[in-house]
């Protein structure tokens, strides 16, 4: 593990789970609550390693489950706690989601992908994104980031924490195998040296030194249909009027496109490789690159294909990111074509080929 420190702005050269570790140092999280999953296993041991150095803690729960919820009562108690899983152990942590969607509990996950369905493979995927966006039995009111770099990985886990505990509702950082195990260099620094003011937690229930506080009716378990009408209503209100405040994306030469590529995460890094040859050539491709993948740029995405004749969707999936599009497109008569490759990585050179033959 690299011996390095938060002060000031370090180059390094780190893999994807050693820098979700560090980005959770650096974003102040008190404690981490996991059990060992490949391949996100070594966020629990980078940050077990970290933990004694930096006054943080770390519990090994008995499953995934357990994990879920005991991260739900130390946020609970106003610590900035989280977990990390992947695959198997993401579909168990949905039900511990599903509550802090009802509770509004600012919870953080991080989720690294790997091939499914049920434990399938152990090493990559983008089989988790319908899972990780829409969760079990609710309506999926949740933040999703798709990285694709490691500077992403340690950036936009600081700003899970942030978002998480600003707005009340879960937030996920959807990671990968592949980014997960692969090493590259990226700058780490500490945020408030940057300027980035970090959300301090507060306690949710357990503040008992405030004898005056407000009665707080926490509830995920209710008794009629209206009742939870009511409540989901308020909850909507709040996600729609954040949407507009958070969605993040990465739109390039998209005005005079004949053709914009769509992907997301670690798929992404291929489409900009693909994109800069096929530009470099002349023709008038676009990249459109969702960062919030839940919620979803929708607007944002309306305005780089309104000139476009076709939309390429590449994903490690079947069409989980494609039937996200074609939803949040809906009404259009723009032709999709998609690249759809479950479980296997996708290359620059792989992208080229296919759109060069349209």
């Amino acid at each position: 593990m690299a011996e390095v420190s938060l002060k000031g702005e370090q180059r390094v050269f780190m893999t994807g789970n050693e820098v979700i570790a560090w980005a959770a140092v650096a974003a102040k999280a008190e404690i981490m609550y996991g059990y060992p999953i490949t391949p996100q296993n070594e966020i629990m041991h980078y940050w077990t390693r970290l933990a004694p150095k930096y006054g943080k803690k770390f519990l090994q729960t008995e499953d995934e489950i357990s994990a879920g919820f005991t991260t739900l009562g130390g946020v609970f108690t106003g610590t900035k706690a989280f977990t990390a899983t992947s695959g198997p152990g993401n579909v168990l942590m949905q039900e511990s989601a599903g509550m802090a969607e009802m509770m509004r509990l600012p919870v953080v996950y991080i989720i690294q992908q790997r091939g499914g369905p049920s434990t399938a493979t152990v090493i990559y995927g983008q089989q988790e994104t319908t899972l990780t966006c829409f969760g079990g039995n609710g309506e999926g009111y949740r933040i999703v980031y798709s990285p694709a770099t490691h500077q992403d990985l340690f950036d936009y886990t600081i700003k899970a924490f942030n978002m998480a505990w600003t707005y009340r509702f879960p937030t996920f950082v959807l990671g990968d195998g592949y980014q997960a195990k692969m090493r590259e260099p990226l700058t780490i620094y500490d945020p408030e040296e940057k300027g980035i003011k970090l959300v301090k937690p507060e306690p949710i229930v357990a503040d008992l030194g405030q004898p005056q506080r407000k009665t707080k009716h926490l509830r995920n378990c209710l008794n009629t249909e209206d009742e939870l009408y009511e409540i989901l209503k308020g909850h909507q209100a709040d996600y729609d009027a954040l949407s507009s405040k958070i969605v993040e994306w990465d739109a390039q030469d998209c005005e005079d496109a004949d053709l914009v590529i769509v992907s997301h995460g670690v798929v992404s890094r291929a489409a900009l490789g693909a994109y800069k040859k096929l530009r470099a050539e002349g023709k008038k491709i676009g990249y459109f690159r969702p960062i919030t993948v839940r919620p979803f740029p929708q607007e944002q995405l309306k305005q780089a294909t309104k000139g476009a004749k076709r939309l390429f969707v590449a994903e490690s999936a079947y069409g989980q990111l494609l039937k996200i599009v074609q939803n949040n497109l809906y009404g259009s008569t723009l032709e999709i074509v998609p690249m759809l490759r479950p479980g296997v990585g996708i290359t620059s050179e792989e992208i080229y080929d296919e759109i060069s033959k349209l």
